[in-house]
């Protein structure tokens, strides 16, 4: 079988494509969720990397849990209640974990159905954008089981607790419009533009200072859950590095010359 996730780099934009259209790359094996934790550990480990996009290969962006699993009780659905338990906790839990880890911004390309699993893999990210053939949908209820990888702590962050406890109590599907309408995505776009549209917004988030960017994410990322004068205090601490980096003089420099700015990531 092929690699499940594709890890393509250009300059400092890197593009992981969950690989399995024959499933609907459905996330249900743990080489699969190793897989996606490999590659956000790979990107937030090269200091090159400024931005990373997430999209499916095929018709859809991510169909979830494996249904036919669920029936006979296999992979994550598999064993007693306790190692049940322990597998979503060392499988599929794992891939909230390291996204909301990476440090470099992070942008959903939704090209398809974004279905349970595969809605809350969008909502891990920083920006979703939307092809105009995506579609949403929190239904984990509809198959008579909870949101088992972190979607009642992120969804109601992107949508709001309202929008998000009537997504999670109905499992309703959503185009991409309605998407739009609640916030769930920034944009969306005719399919045959989707990944031109991410790739641009990639790249103008990449024109910026690395350092610049992963510093400003963990605040954004920190501001969810401290005090604002615990979030001061770190903004203070990073911005004392921010301005003894080489990357902030030429950005100064290339703003009061009125040219394009050069930076080295240092």
């Amino acid at each position: 079988m092929a690699d499940f996730v594709l890890y393509e780099q250009t300059g400092g934009v890197v593009t992981l494509i969950l690989n399995d259209p024959d499933t609907r790359n459905a996330l249900s094996t743990q080489a699969q969720w190793d897989a996606v934790v490999d590659a956000c550990r790979r990107a937030g480990a090269d200091p090159e990397v400024r931005c990373v996009i997430v999209t499916g290969a095929g018709k859809a962006f991510c169909a979830g849990g494996n249904v036919k699993h669920m029936k006979e009780r296999q992979g994550i659905a598999g064993g007693s209640p306790y190692q049940i338990r322990d597998g979503y906790r060392g499988g599929i839990q794992r891939i909230p974990l390291a996204l909301y880890d990476l440090d470099v911004p992070t942008i959903a390309a939704v090209n398809g159905p974004a279905i349970g699993a595969g809605c809350d893999l969008a909502c891990m990210c920083d920006i979703r954008i939307a092809a105009d053939s995506a579609k949403f949908a929190e239904s984990f209820v509809k198959l008579g089981i909870i949101p088992g990888d972190g979607g009642a702590w992120l969804l109601p962050r992107v949508v709001g607790m309202s929008k998000a406890a009537e997504l999670t109590f109905t499992g309703d599907m959503l185009d991409a419009n309605e998407a739009l309408s609640c916030g769930l995505v920034s944009k969306v776009v005719p399919a045959a533009e989707l990944m031109s549209a991410a790739q641009d917004l990639a790249g103008r988030i990449a024109a910026n200072p690395g350092h610049a960017l992963r510093m400003s994410k963990r605040l954004l990322r920190e501001g969810q859950h401290v005090r604002l004068d615990t979030l001061l205090e770190m903004s203070a601490a990073f911005q004392a590095l921010a301005h003894a980096t080489e990357d902030h003089a030429e950005a100064v420099d290339a703003f009061l010359e009125k040219r394009a700015p050069a930076f080295k990531g240092r």
